[in-house]
């Protein structure tokens, strides 16, 4: 039984990641692992900084990843994908012209 399960789990990984594998699977696992670097950019610059730090390359890695991600899924067809990303990216947005906006502010006040 344990035997049957672990050949039905070795077809089925077979079947996802080599059988079916093309451009978009690639693309896709490209736009994840983008999407992931951004936790690995805001471990780093929080480490450096020694408090908990989300920087402007975050949300860079949060909308090019997500952005990716959400082609993968108007590619693909999938709606779950699409509307989470969708939804998302407007948020990624929205924090980078907010970054924008309180840094222009920010020199605008050392100019005084």
């Amino acid at each position: 039984m344990i035997i049957q399960y672990g050949q039905a789990l070795s077809n089925y990984l077979y079947d996802v990641f080599v059988a079916k594998f093309d451009f978009w699977l690639a693309f896709g696992l490209v736009a994840q692992l983008f999407f992931t670097a951004r936790f690995l950019v805001q471990w780093i610059a929080s480490e450096r900084a020694g408090n908990s730090v989300v920087p402007m390359a975050f949300w860079f890695c949060s909308m090019g990843g997500g952005l990716m991600t959400l082609v993968y899924g108007v590619v693909k067809r999938e709606p779950v994908i699409i509307l989470g990303q969708a939804l998302a990216t407007i948020i990624y947005v929205r924090n980078i012209m907010l970054i924008i906006k309180n840094r222009g502010r920010a020199s605008k006040t050392l100019e005084r």
